[in-house]
């Protein structure tokens, strides 16, 4: 597939993202991998060529063109930015030998992933792993993303910072729709393989701040001043970025923060750097809101309602599901009153419920049903893909817009339904229309893709934990920064 044509290819399928982004090989469909950069923009090289149709000029940094004027002037602002600050590079006689290392030892994984493209096909790995192979069609390629892990566990470090309190910052929830803040920040705090207390030897660095926390303590639901996200992140970059060289040797590129909050992506606008530069992880990873998956990293969304991870999985898919369809929820956002119209207690196959009669279990259903309908909400992500997931029901995906998580790695297709808006009307004989034998692949699939979005604690190898880091891993390979 040429560059125009995944282009186009992707203008009409926003969730198009290649496997790893540096990669090529049209034989299967990934993107590829240069090393071109225009001289006026040499401190940042982004190296992916998977570029969404509004980016005009793929030597820059690849920022996308905003309709709205204010934004429009951000973007001009920092490649402003980046001119001044690779000709203050070009005038120092010493050069960063730090970064000069980490960048090296980074291309050579690139250059080792790379190799790996020679053995695709191939039903054996010649990696050596004692817990787990990545095998089957649930992957892209199962082998690249075998190498790619092995070599984050090898190589990745990353460096916390220390700055801030607690609870806006190195805190957040652990139960409830916003699990995933607390979680990742407490896990990726503990964790003694990937954490360097050396931020010389870092290859990201973690602003470890809680959207959620900071409203919940400091957002006024009267006088509702969004202004107060502003003040905290412009405060804590300051403070970092001239307590460390690390955020102005690369304007913010190599450092990332997390949120599960809608408001993830509204509160890294007032730090311009971090909406542009920076690696977002986020829940809201909608690409109509300038989530970049070239460098942004959808963060599963996982509503852990008393905070206990043990026992969400169930072990085996039931023998005999009853009910063909299923989804409880409430009627908010664009697409789920469209769903109540046409299903709402409507078919006794297609079981939908604004409120689930009080006899029901919504655990029960979901776990008795071939089917689980993810429809969006307020915003893209649903939590009900993840406890499909968790209950061997095939997920039924009904977005616009959303990168899907790990979808760098999982081939989303064999494990789940993707079933436009306008289908709705006819989304019984959709599902009917689905063999026997391609039903049973997919189950097959979502019991493999299990162990991809169980939390752990410590965390377990190829868990969600370490899917996060890895997604996040990618998007560091898929920059170079110029020491």
């Amino acid at each position: 597939m040429k560059l125009r044509e995944m282009r186009q290819f992707c203008s009409t399928n926003p969730c198009c993202v290649g496997f790893l982004a540096f990669i090529t090989s049209s034989a299967i469909a990934f993107l590829s991998l240069t090393n071109h950069h225009n001289a006026s923009f040499a401190l940042l090289s982004r190296l992916s060529t998977s570029l969404p149709p509004s980016i005009p000029n793929p030597t820059t940094a690849l920022y996308p063109t905003f309709n709205n004027a204010k934004m429009q002037r951000a973007v001009a602002n920092l490649i402003k930015d980046l001119k001044t600050e690779t000709m203050l590079r070009r005038e120092k006689k010493k050069k960063d030998e730090n970064m000069e290392k980490i960048e090296a030892g980074l291309s050579s994984a690139r250059a080792l992933i790379r190799e790996t493209l020679l053995i695709n096909g191939t039903n054996e790995s010649p990696y050596e792993d004692a817990d787990y192979v990545p095998q089957g069609n649930i992957y892209r390629n199962p082998h690249a993303f075998h190498r790619s892990y092995l070599l984050m566990e090898k190589l990745f470090k990353i460096f916390v910072y220390k700055e801030g309190e607690p609870p806006l910052f190195h805190y957040g929830p652990c139960k409830n729709i916003y699990s995933m803040e607390g979680m990742f920040i407490n896990l990726m705090e503990a964790n003694n393989h990937f954490q360097t207390l050396n931020p010389d030897k870092a290859h990201v660095y973690f602003l470890p701040f809680s959207v959620v926390m900071i409203l919940e303590h400091l957002f006024d639901p009267i006088i509702r001043d969004k202004a107060v996200l502003e003040r905290i992140l412009r405060d804590y970059v300051r403070t970092v970025s001239t307590k460390y060289p690390y955020w102005n040797r690369s304007l913010g590129a190599d450092h990332f923060m997390l949120s599960s909050h809608d408001w993830g992506p509204r509160a890294t606008w007032y730090v311009h750097q971090m909406y542009f530069t920076s690696i977002r992880v986020l829940c809201n990873a909608n690409t109509s809101e300038f989530f970049n998956p070239r460098k942004d990293v959808p963060l599963p969304e996982i509503n852990l309602l008393t905070g206990n991870i043990n026992g969400l999985v169930e072990a085996l898919p039931k023998s005999n599901k009853t009910i063909l369809g299923f989804f409880a929820g409430r009627s908010h956002g664009r697409i789920r009153p469209i769903l109540f119209r046409h299903w709402e207690e409507k078919d006794e196959d297609i079981r939908v419920y604004s409120k689930i009669p009080p006899e029901l279990s919504y655990d029960e259903m979901m776990k008795s049903s071939k089917f689980c309908l993810c429809p969006s909400g307020y915003e893209v992500a649903s939590p009900r893909i993840v406890e499909a997931i968790y209950a061997n029901c095939v997920p039924v995906l009904i977005s616009q817009n959303y990168v899907l998580p790990f979808s760098d790695v999982l081939d989303w297709d064999k494990f789940s339904i993707q079933v436009s808006v306008s289908e709705l009307p006819n989304l019984k004989n959709i599902l009917l229309g689905i063999s026997e034998e391609r039903y049973e692949k997919m189950v097959e699939g979502v019991r493999q893709v299990q162990r991809h979005f169980v939390i752990n604690d410590p965390p377990k190898r190829y868990d969600v934990f370490h899917m996060i880091i890895h997604s996040i891993w990618l998007r560091r390979l898929n920059v170079r920064i110029h020491g």
